[in-house]
């Protein structure tokens, strides 16, 4: 189990970010060649990324390249720059269908196990989850990750952009649904509006009322907020721990329920009380 709670798109054009981003408590790093990087920086982007990728000292963090579309005209030779440079993963702008996926893996070499993540942020995104979530195992370039992109989701529906993200919030789960069907992780769209830490706070906290696993962020303050809200909470811990050892119990060998301070608990929350723990100890294993 892999800790995602929060994961920091940096500018690729930004040498100081890019070396800034190796001591920040980020779970994962989104070096980013797409729309942080205006035209006229783009290959100066990607040399960058790919030689601080190259170079490591990223510690325990996972490191993505997201590359531009592949049918603009930077996509193909960011694409094979971030191959080379072998980040933990490639993250896929756009993507609609399988055939965003089946495309890259085509064009990389025989055998390559960098992991895909996805761009989940147009409409035929989503009407396509399930055929884009079924397609993630491969011997070659497995996806393992949905990113939503919110704000280009609203624009190309015309939704509002509420505080409550009502009018997102069907996309979602619908999301969140797909990628736990096909076992993916899934990670939450960006909060705009840097200081608003209340409102950051709440929407970490509707995000992980989803199920998602973490979010993308857009500022280095977002960073511990947001690991904070994603991870368990002590009292979810200590409730975790007594419910898997209740069930260790010589008594409760082989029962599908017990009772527990006076209510009944299935063999299902045992196996939420482990995903808890692992995901605890996982947390606990970066420092």
């Amino acid at each position: 189990m892999r800790p995602r709670r929060s994961v920091l798109y940096m500018p690729g054009s930004n040498a100081r970010a890019l070396e800034k981003a190796k001591t920040l408590p980020a779970d994962a790093l989104i070096l980013d060649l797409e729309d942080a990087v205006a035209p006229g920086a783009k290959e100066l982007a990607r040399t960058q990324v790919c030689e601080a990728v190259k170079a490591g000292g990223f510690g325990p963090r996972e490191v993505v390249i997201r590359i531009n579309g592949f049918a603009t005209p930077y996509g193909p030779a960011d694409f094979a720059a971030a191959l080379e440079a072998d980040p933990s993963a490639i993250l896929i702008p756009k993507v609609e269908s399988p055939v965003d996926l089946l495309h890259a893996r085509k064009n990389a070499p025989a055998d390559c196990k960098i992991a895909l993540w996805a761009m989940i942020e147009t409409p035929l995104a989503i009407l396509n989850l399930k055929q884009i979530a079924q397609a993630a195992a491969s011997a070659e370039l497995p996806l393992t990750c949905f990113v939503l992109g919110t704000n280009d989701l609203i624009k190309a529906t015309r939704a509002q952009a509420r505080a409550d993200r009502l009018p997102l919030l069907a996309w979602l789960s619908l999301s969140v649904a797909a990628a736990r069907a096909f076992g993916l992780s899934v990670v939450d769209g960006v909060f705009n509006a840097i200081p608003d830490e209340a409102g950051f706070r709440a929407e970490c906290e509707q995000g992980r009322a989803l199920g998602m696993d973490g979010k993308t962020l857009i500022h280095p303050n977002q960073i511990a907020p947001c690991n904070e809200v994603f991870s368990p909470s002590p009292e979810e811990i200590a409730a975790a721990r007594k419910i898997v050892e209740a069930f260790a119990l010589p008594e409760n060998q082989g029962k599908g329920a017990i009772s527990l301070d006076g209510r009944m608990v299935e063999l299902l929350h045992a196996e939420i009380a482990s995903q808890t723990l692992a995901m605890a100890e996982a947390i606990a294993a970066r420092g």
